[in-house]
């Protein structure tokens, strides 16, 4: 029990060091003839830590600064993607640098040329940035050929692809964003400790100041079905209308209230204020974390068309992790539901060190900190 205890406590610090915007770069391939020309987005606080970005140590970094180190920038990046053409090279080049602002920061703007020995039938891309440093880390790809765009996302375990220059295949493009949602929530670490807090007084009422076990399945049930229905509506909402651009909310605002909607959630547990209202709170909060949801799909920039079949996969791939987690939980807790292991250790203890671990993410998201590290 002892050991299980250390093993949930370095699991939540561990969180720290992972419960940011996911790391992703976006790449744009226009395939004309023989030629891509492409376009790719890298945030600087990426390449930062993965080259040096800030020379003078000042926490800020500056056009200046990006100029001075472009050399780097484009060696570094370009040794990373490799685009082949009918099973010939072609050797790309940068031809121009940029600075843009995405929902989460400052990216460097690559424009580069790559030319094949022929037309273009097919195109083969290996991708490679940063997958040594960060595991997480994904490249999101739109390519456009004869006035259509096809999607791809590139991950260590799908690091080489290949795209037959044709109309795309919807039912493709739909599978990869709905694999998206799934990886997303399962490494949104604050989604996921939201949700849990929410869950885990599902199998206990509260009585006299205390808590104490159901009496049957079906109200957990019922509590936990109230509570992921509430949820899923919510965020369901802003994702859609972030994505498709009618609301925009900062990034930082957004992730700052989702580490809030933690710390919240996790000391209702202890000093109940929604009491048995918790899907009323998975409602309000919910709304906040759909655009945090938003993120990748806002800044990937898709066509319009690309970009609802993209929404559609993505977030029904969210609520399959999301169900995942709660099929996991559900009979876990039930079990164990009368124990002082559960009401003390999990319940109490858990929603305390959740509370502690999600006011670091608060700090550090409000005051651009990193207080611990990993």
């Amino acid at each position: 029990m002892i050991r299980l205890m250390i093993a949930i406590v370095g699991l939540l610090l561990a969180m720290t060091a992972h419960a940011h915007k996911p790391s992703d770069s976006y790449l744009v391939f226009n395939v004309d003839g023989n030629a891509v020309d492409g376009q790719w987005d890298i945030a600087l606080r990426d390449l930062d830590f993965a080259i040096g970005l800030d020379t003078n140590g000042d926490a800020q970094i500056t056009w200046g600064e990006v100029k001075e180190k472009s050399k780097e920038i484009d060696a570094y990046a370009m040794a990373r993607l490799q685009l082949n053409g009918d099973g010939a090279a072609c050797p790309a080049q940068v031809t121009e640098h940029l600075i843009d602002d995405h929902t989460d920061g400052a990216y460097v703007v690559l424009k580069f040329r790559a030319v094949c020995p022929a037309v273009l039938k097919s195109l083969q891309a290996s991708y490679r940035l940063f997958f040594d440093i960060d595991p997480q880390h994904k490249g999101l790809l739109r390519l456009q050929y004869q006035g259509a765009a096809s999607t791809a996302i590139f991950s260590p375990e799908k690091a080489t692809q290949q795209f037959t220059l044709s109309k795309p295949s919807a039912f493709r493009q739909f599978i990869d964003y709905a694999r998206e949602g799934v990886w997303h929530i399962w490494i949104g670490f604050d989604h996921i400790l939201f949700l849990l807090a929410l869950l885990l007084p599902a199998v206990v009422v509260r009585r006299e100041r205390k808590w104490e076990a159901v009496s049957a399945f079906k109200p957990a049930f019922w509590a936990v079905l109230k509570i992921v229905t509430a949820f899923t509506l919510a965020h369901s909402i802003t994702l859609t209308l972030a994505t498709l651009g009618v609301i925009s909310l900062p990034s930082r605002w957004v992730e700052s209230t989702i580490a809030l909607s933690v710390v919240i959630a996790a000391l209702n547990n202890i000093y109940p204020l929604f009491r048995e209202r918790r899907w009323v709170m998975a409602f309000l909060f919910g709304l906040i974390h759909g655009f945090g949801f938003a993120s990748v799909l806002t800044d990937l920039g898709l066509p319009q068309g690309a970009l609802i079949l993209a929404l559609v996969g993505f977030n029904l791939g969210v609520e399959t992790g999301q169900m995942a987690i709660v099929a996991a939980f559900l009979p876990f807790a039930f079990f164990l539901r009368r124990t002082w292991f559960y009401r003390r250790l999990i319940l109490l203890g858990g929603s305390i060190l959740i509370a502690v671990v999600a006011s670091i993410w608060l700090a550090e998201r409000v005051f651009d900190l990193k207080l611990l590290t990993v």
